[in-house]
């Protein structure tokens, strides 16, 4: 195997553990409001805060990424998210929790910007987006894990141990990355002559001291990457509400102990995982078969969105604890499909000195998704008792960003020349 699937493995293992972590507060949510006596509106703010921190840092950990490299972002970040995972364990009131939890998730915020610019430093343009997408498959492993794990460890030991046992895996990781990992594979000891040439022809290109740059600025007023980041928004506010409520909803709603919820909510999250993959694989597919990487991109995520809009509205309508989680399975598995594909427009039409800035530009607009849907259902369960409207809510976004991509993702022009050096270059670009 390649050197540069091994980097993707371990960007696979970054992606689950984030989950692992990110997921138990939801499995174990039950047993935290009762021990810290929090209401259906108080955990809600919980679920939110992590977010405060995360969509912040999307955009500065992915600008950081672009100054120092993803190598030494990830290391800091990784091994920030990790201590602040372990002392969930020590939060003992609201005011404890909240706190660890925004710090918490400004560690993780730089995770999927790094993981993309650095799969576009090891990568061809050909099998970007199959990398990204077997790296982010992680994030829906993790939260399946996290279920039985973390269910069946609180059951045993009371809910804060698995924080501990998750937040050690995770300097564990930091480790095995510092030594093995670098943010080029010219740069690697252990990739030493696996740099093909078309690689090689990318690191020169990109290294190239006569290169234009187009500011971010000019990035992040293009209607592409709003409408690529509304999207985005819409994926994400089904995956935070799925991921902070649908165990309590469980629960609350369908009245299942905390074993079997723990079993039944691996079933979507492994549906999830097959879907990340695959959507990377079949966006890459169709691009190859018919040449257009646009066409490639909208099918897949406007097929995708509109599929998991219908399922989850319906969700919340279901007559049994069967038919409610067979929707959801397959909202998750289809709202996956659209996961690397945002990525893949950003990996397509910005330059690489640019991809930390606008990936994390995007990814924060995405990621207030995280503060929005936890709390809004907070406030809908208090208000109504049921989750019906959420469901519904949740369907209407997911919709919203489909007709986005749909309507104002437009294919770049190459039609602005810069010069630098007295050399001119045609240059990409998105209008």
């Amino acid at each position: 195997m390649k050197y540069r699937w091994f980097i993707v493995f371990m960007l696979f293992l970054a992606c689950a553990i984030s989950y692992l972590d990110r997921a138990a507060l939801s499995v174990a949510a039950p047993l935290i409001a009762k021990d810290l006596q929090l209401d259906a509106a108080h955990l809600g703010i919980v679920f939110s805060a992590f977010f405060v921190g995360y969509a912040l840092f999307c955009f500065v950990g992915g600008y950081a990424a672009d100054r120092f490299g993803a190598k030494r972002v990830l290391i800091v970040a990784i091994g920030l998210w990790s201590i602040f995972c372990g002392l969930t364990a020590a939060a003992s009131t609201l005011l404890s929790l909240l706190v660890i939890r925004v710090i918490f998730g400004a560690g993780e915020g730089p995770l999927a910007t790094c993981t993309s610019k650095i799969i576009s430093n090891w990568f061809e343009r050909k099998e970007q987006t199959t990398a990204v997408g077997f790296a982010n498959s992680g994030l829906q492993l993790g939260a399946a894990l996290a279920g039985p794990i973390v269910g069946l460890m609180a059951l045993h030991w009371g809910w804060r141990i698995p924080f501990i046992v998750i937040g050690a895996f995770g300097l564990l990781w930091v480790l095995m990355w510092s030594i093995f990992s670098t943010d080029r594979p010219e740069h690697n000891r252990w990739a030493r002559g696996m740099v093909s040439p078309s690689m090689q022809a990318k690191v020169d290109h990109t290294e190239s001291k006569a290169l234009p740059k187009m500011s971010l600025g000019h990035y992040l007023t293009s209607p592409t990457i709003w409408a690529t980041s509304l999207a985005y928004f819409g994926y994400a506010y089904i995956l935070y509400f799925f991921l902070s409520w649908f165990p309590s909803y469980l629960m609350m709603e369908r009245h299942l102990s905390l074993s079997s919820m723990s079993i039944v909510n691996v079933i979507p999250w492994l549906l999830g995982f097959a879907g990340i993959a695959l959507g990377g694989l079949t966006s890459d597919m169709i691009y190859r078969w018919t040449g257009d990487a646009l066409k490639s991109r909208k099918i897949v995520i406007v097929g995708g969105l509109l599929v998991a809009a219908v399922c989850v509205a319906i969700a919340g309508t279901a007559s049994s604890v069967g038919a409610a989680v067979a929707l959801m399975g397959t909202t998750v598995f289809f709202m996956n499909l659209t996961l690397s594909v945002y990525w893949a427009i950003i990996l397509d039409t910005v330059e690489p000195e640019r991809m930390g800035g606008v990936g994390g530009f995007m990814h924060l607009l995405a990621n207030t998704a995280g503060i929005l849907a936890p709390i809004i259902t907070g406030f809908l369960v208090q208000w109504t008792h049921v989750f019906k409207s959420a469901f519904l809510l949740s369907g209407g976004v997911a919709l919203a960003g489909a007709i986005a991509v749909a309507v104002f993702v437009t294919a770049p022009r190459e039609d602005v020349e810069t010069a630098a050096g007295g050399l001119k270059l045609r240059q990409r670009q998105v209008e």
